[in-house]
């Protein structure tokens, strides 16, 4: 854990403004988050900023204000009016420019299509589309009219659709006849089809026009969006809503059990966003910032739509996958619209990692003036990686945490205040406003340097309202581990200089022979060897152990799997963990199994390592990739038949 060495503009030491205004934020709470609200456009002030009722926190109680009039009025009223907002640019090379004068025009016009379909504040919409400029504009569409749209993923299947739907009691669904996918058309308005038929709460469903594939669209519960904006009005008057009116609902995972609906605020969420965004990216009015999030996950709602749109920035969104059409897709677009701030995850880095450095020096990425991480734990030897090749070493890294419970950025380095030593694989510090701490099993205060549970410990504005119709659930899932924190559920360190390193989950840890250990460690461990750029290791039933240790590898592009390599990562397993962290069985793969937005499918590796179902395939990027495993799997398995 050493600092790495950067060129002196991005070392100021030391860091005086930013310990100055993060001190101050601890000592006067209140008053520090008053004086950053502000800097929205509220109706009516707060009667009070906050009411904190373990664990349930309200922000800027009684204030009142409206998310599309920040996101897009207010700037028409000034010379961001002919701005553009969004660039999209689809799979197949086609794109458009929307400027805030037509996003501005397409959002009332969509409140009106919402509000012609009986949607009123305080109504559930969910959004079942892909990245596409309609789903940014529908979302600010239901906050508009104070509705609550929950996003759907558009790689669900019609059950996951369909148990959303109900969960919420949607009233209305918004689909499109399908969506693009490495050149394939995914059948969403059939997925749609099927997933309504178990949903009695939908009242009417509208199809937008992406893919022209032959759909059927039954009137009157269906309708198309072009129909419908033929009698919208140009203009409607935005919901002032209270501060904690709901804004959105968005499931995410739990390790057990059905997703989770987290409900998020208006007023405290976004004004955590906006402060945040200006924090951690430092954007100026030039600048053209790219987050490649799916929208469908919080780092798109809170870092594609609201918070960049708050500011007026200028965004880009990709419709598609980043090796599609080819591995240089996104150096493609990174040159043809000057991207000068550029956040992705850390997959996505280590998938590039792979094909190795020359298709990246190909292209002109000399517009980037800053990088950031999001998603999970970034290893060292991507960081260092992203830092010379893509950002040429000259752009510093924000690596992010956060999580979709947060609702913005908790913990990263803050160019937009001052920028901080940076250190490989740190994601530095706390963002003013937030405590965080490691602590250990008893929930004190874990040692220097050792490994411990990441909590908060006070709420933030951001924070969510809680789990949608399962208050309880809320209070055992974050509350209940250690008493008066919020449990993140991740593994942490803490450093000599108050430098937190973000483990990964601590539930994804595997017990073997009585000694626990997480998988981000010895994923970590793994790629950490030269030849290796990608891995995921998962636990396999063992009689007398308990698990033992499966990793499944992708090897750099041109280096060939040899039992020796095999053996020698053994080595280098037990030299950077330890003897009991060495593993029984290793792959060697082109490919590991991978969601759209990026994630790998743990589960279906731990699956096929156990000779278990492997579920449900819906959400996956590309099937051969389980293929290739199996097979891999099953040679290997045939070789030791064959030797006894």
């Amino acid at each position: 854990m050493t600092e790495l060495s950067l060129p002196f503009k991005f070392r100021y030491l030391p860091v005086k403004k930013f310990l100055d205004m993060y001190q101050k934020s601890l000592e006067e709470p209140e008053e520090f988050w008053a004086e950053e609200a502000r800097k929205l456009d509220w109706f009516r002030t707060w009667d009070k900023v906050l009411e904190w009722k373990p664990p349930f926190a309200r922000w800027f109680l009684g204030g009142r204000l409206n998310a599309s009039h920040i996101c897009v009025d207010r700037h028409v009223k000034t010379w961001r009016r002919s701005k553009v907002a969004i660039y999209w640019e689809g799979e197949s090379g086609d794109s458009r420019a929307l400027s805030y004068s037509t996003l501005y025009r397409e959002v009332n016009r969509y409140a009106s299509v919402l509000r012609n379909c009986g949607v009123g504040d305080g109504d559930k919409v969910a959004l079942y589309l892909p990245m596409i400029p309609e789903l940014l504009i529908f979302m600010l569409a239901c906050a508009r009219i104070g509705a609550i749209h929950t996003v759907i993923f558009s790689g669900f299947s019609a059950q996951a659709l369909a148990d959303r739907v109900n969960d919420i009691q949607a009233k209305l669904l918004i689909t499109a006849d399908g969506g693009f996918r490495r050149g394939k058309v995914v059948p969403l308005k059939n997925i749609a089809d099927e997933a309504v038929t178990k949903c009695p709460s939908v009242e009417k469903v509208i199809v937008v026009k992406r893919t022209n594939s032959p759909v059927t669209v039954k009137t009157p519960k269906e309708s198309w969006l072009d129909d419908l904006l033929k009698d919208a009005a140009l203009f409607v008057e935005p919901e002032l809503v209270e501060s904690n009116h709901p804004l959105y609902i968005l499931y995410t995972s739990g390790t057990t059990g059905k997703p989770k609906g987290i409900v998020h605020s208006t007023g405290g969420y976004l004004v955590h966003n906006c402060s945040a965004y200006k924090w951690v990216f430092n954007l100026r009015e030039e600048s053209i910032y790219w987050c490649t999030a799916d929208i469908g996950w919080v780092t798109g709602h809170s870092q594609i739509v609201y918070a960049p749109l708050a500011h007026g920035a200028a965004t880009v969104i990709y419709e598609g996958a980043p090796d599609y059409p080819t591995i240089e897709r996104w150096w493609d677009i990174i040159e043809k619209y000057g991207v000068t701030v550029f956040y992705t995850s850390p997959t996505a880095i280590r998938m590039f990692m792979g094909y190795g450095e020359e298709m990246v020096k190909k292209h002109d990425l000399s517009s980037l003036e800053l990088l950031g991480s999001v998603g999970e734990p970034i290893n060292p030897e991507a960081w260092l990686w992203f830092y010379r090749n893509v950002g040429g070493e000259r752009c510093p890294i924000v690596d992010t945490w956060w999580q979709t419970e947060t609702g913005g950025i908790m913990i990263s380095p803050c160019p937009g205040i001052e920028c901080l030593p940076l250190k490989r694989g740190s994601a530095t510090l706390p963002l003013p406003g937030v405590e965080v701490d490691v602590v250990g099993e008893d929930g004190k205060p874990a040692p220097m340097e050792q490994r411990g549970f990441l909590v908060i410990k006070r709420p933030w504005p951001g924070m969510l309202l809680g789990i949608h119709g399962d208050p309880e659930r809320y209070r055992e899932t974050y509350w209940s581990h250690f008493p008066g924190v919020y449990y993140a559920g991740d593994y942490a360190v803490k450093d000599k200089d108050g430098y937190f390193w973000v483990l990964g989950r601590a539930d994804e840890v595997l017990k073997v022979a009585g000694h626990r250990i997480g998988t981000a460690e010895l994923e970590d461990a793994v790629v950490s060897h030269p030849q290796i750029v990608e891995a995921a290791v998962v636990g396999k039933a063992d009689p007398v152990k308990g698990e033992s240790i499966v990793v499944f590898a992708r090897l750099k592009e041109g280096i060939e799997s040899s039992p020796d390599l095999k053996k020698g990562l053994a080595a280098h397993i037990r030299k950077e963990v330890g003897p009991i962290a060495v593993p029984d069985e290793v792959y060697f793969v082109t490919k590991l199994p991978k969601t759209r937005s990026g994630k790998v499918m743990r589960r279906v590796l731990k699956a096929v390592a156990n000779n278990t179902s492997i579920g449900d395939l819906t959400t996956l990027e590309d099937a051969s990739s389980v293929e290739e495993i199996i097979k891999a799997y099953q040679e290997l398995k045939e070789g030791e038949v064959k030797k006894k």
